[in-house]
């Protein structure tokens, strides 16, 4: 029997996960099919991409709410080391109610709307907002729903680019996982300065490591979902920064908040977050890929080592598992999560939970509900 995350795949159905488990496992497969859906945006869409990612005078937003505007996160820094406008990430859920923060009419302006299903409240409200605020403003969507409000209401615009992943990246279940790596790896591919097939080989590169993962490592995650540990905490630094924060909600979601998830940087956490550890904690620490970085994650699991209170710590090493060097944190950061994601999955069986719907009494949604938007008035 065709074994899932250590599991019979009929056992995923039977506990409620089977459209998670396998959104997790399809992630190789669908990320292979990414190149295609780049390629299919017209090249003078590409050229106006490039175009304000050159003019040093622009500004990009990497925008969603919850897991996607951590794809935006993840992204950003990259993105703004490699091009003279300035990149920033800022999550739907700040930009809807500070947008004077943000958008500046006298700049040239690209918004970049990360959305699985572009039905969320936000979605679309960001983008009528900014085109009232800043009317010249280029508006790239990144998102899983050809059907989604987002895809539909940007069709035909000049000033909108629509990208629609792959059907299989928009996942059925709650937790966003196909989506959510979909999603980064085609960021840094249309906004990276680098030609498309370049991009497409360290995709090629990522899905090899994280199928390979998926395989091998399949009993040790499971194992280590076993513990009852009551608190998580995700360690990353840079771009790894936000996928911490990206593991930690996914602890929080399939676990129904019964499992507290904290994230932070490995310099960071010493400034009074790592008063959280005690014997029922585990701390995942994502090291990078850079060599300066490494010691200072290094010198963390060292310290938690030396310190014998945490209940179990853990690195998450690419360089150790086989990553090819030329590969970034923020490409390699596709490959990490699929970790955190069978963890959360694992711990959401454990508590008797049924992870494509952690919570049946409708309190948290998959497509978020019960946002009332404004009107904006500048002053």
């Amino acid at each position: 029997m065709t074994q899932l995350h250590h599991r019979p795949q009929a056992h995923w159905d039977a506990l409620g996960g089977g459209h998670t488990a396998r959104e997790i496992a399809q992630q190789p497969t669908v990320w292979r099919q990414l190149p295609q859906c780049w390629n299919d945006v017209p090249a003078a869409s590409r050229l106006r991409i490039k175009g304000i990612l050159a003019n040093p005078q622009a500004s990009v937003i990497l925008t969603g709410a919850g897991t996607s505007a951590f794809a935006g996160e993840l992204a950003a820094d990259t993105l703004n080391a490699a091009w003279p406008a300035q990149v920033r990430a800022v999550a739907t859920t700040t930009l809807l109610s500070h947008p004077a923060l943000f958008v500046d009419a006298q700049a040239p302006l690209l918004v970049v709307s990360f959305a699985r299903s572009g039905n969320s409240p936000e979605s679309q409200a960001i983008v009528d907002l900014v085109r009232q605020l800043a009317p010249g403003t280029l508006f790239l969507n990144i998102t899983c729903n050809a059907e989604g409000k987002l895809a539909r209401h940007g069709a035909g615009r000049d000033d909108t680019i629509n990208v629609v992943l792959p059907a299989a990246s928009c996942d059925q279940g709650f937790a966003m996982t196909s989506s959510f790596t979909s999603m980064l790896l085609t960021a840094l591919a249309l906004l990276g300065p680098g030609p498309l097939d370049e991009s497409a080989a360290r995709v090629e590169q990522v899905a090899a490591l994280a199928q390979r993962w998926i395989s091998e490592l399949a009993g040790p995650w499971h194992a280590c979902a076993q513990s009852q540990v009551h608190r998580i905490v995700y360690l990353g630094g840079g771009p790894l920064e936000a996928l911490a924060r990206e593991a930690a909600l996914k602890v929080l979601e399939l676990s129904a908040g019964r499992i507290l998830a904290l994230s932070n940087s490995p310099l960071g956490f010493r400034h009074g977050p790592k008063s959280v550890v005690d014997a029922q904690t585990m701390v995942v620490v994502f090291r990078s890929q850079d060599e300066h970085v490494r010691r200072y994650d290094q010198d963390l699991l060292d310290e938690l080592q030396r310190d014998g209170i945490a209940g179990s710590v853990l690195a998450i090493d690419g360089r150790e598992r086989g990553a090819p060097a030329t590969l970034s944190d923020a490409w390699l950061a596709a490959a990490y999560v699929v970790f955190a994601q069978v963890l959360a999955l694992h711990h959401s069986v454990r508590l008797s939970l049924t992870p494509d719907n952690p919570f049946p009494d409708g309190t948290v949604n998959r497509v978020v509900q019960g946002v009332i938007i404004h009107p904006y008035a500048s002053a």
